[in-house]
């Protein structure tokens, strides 16, 4: 199995949705790429909308 996938378990796991999570390796020569691997991540996770662990911690305080 590899390390991206045990980790998704483990966040399934813990009741963290899984696609909150990423890697892509991306080489210090290729700033445009790495700006868009960014940018795409960002709009992912603002679709996703906010995390309710968090939220339900927040709560809790």
């Amino acid at each position: 199995m590899a390390r991206g996938e045990a980790i998704k378990i483990v966040l399934d796991g813990l009741g963290i949705d899984a696609r909150r999570f990423a890697i892509e390796w991306v080489s210090s020569a290729e700033a445009p790429r790495f700006a868009e691997v960014v940018t795409r991540f960002t709009e992912k996770i603002k679709m996703l909308g906010p995390n309710l662990i968090c939220s339900q911690r927040a709560l809790s305080r």
